[in-house]
């Protein structure tokens, strides 16, 4: 590994497990800190090549990648993750300060499955988590729709 990587030993699976790919420590440091208060296991790299190492490594079940990335960069990591079968299934969500349309084609031609604009706050960044997570693994219960019991008044 090349750079900055951050595999927390007392690791609960049964939490939903983000990796989050960004090369700026200050930021990467205020999202891990919100989200693992917020009940996400959390894995961290700082550039692209670690990010494909520790996705194929720990299985999580979304990765935030900044696309502005050293060594190998965003669009290459997405599209090496989404090319291994290790991997494939696991959603990348884009997180960059350009917002433009066209870094959200290119982005989407790498086949990151959505995009966060930077700078994102950590609660707007936790709610997305949450609309990307299957609903078991984001915390959230799915609402019981074989319920034959009238909603309250």
């Amino acid at each position: 590994m090349t750079g900055t990587v951050e595999v927390r030993r007392e690791s609960h699976r049964d939490r939903p497990r983000v990796l989050i790919v960004e090369d700026q420590q200050d930021l990467r440091r205020l999202y891990v800190e919100h989200l693992t208060l917020s009940g996400f296991d959390v894995l961290e790299a700082g550039n692209g090549a670690d990010a494909i190492h520790v996705a194929a490594s720990h299985e999580p079940d979304v990765v935030l990648m900044d696309l502005g990335l050293p060594v190998v960069d965003g669009w290459e990591a997405t599209r090496r993750l989404k090319a291994d079968a290790r991997t494939a299934h696991i959603p990348v969500v884009a997180l960059t300060a350009h917002d433009g349309s066209g870094e959200l084609r290119q982005a989407t031609s790498a086949g990151c499955d959505w995009f966060i604009p930077k700078p994102c706050p950590p609660d707007a960044l936790l709610a997305e988590l949450r609309r990307v997570l299957p609903p078991a693994r984001a915390g959230v219960r799915p609402p019981d729709l074989g319920s034959t019991r009238p909603a309250p008044v």
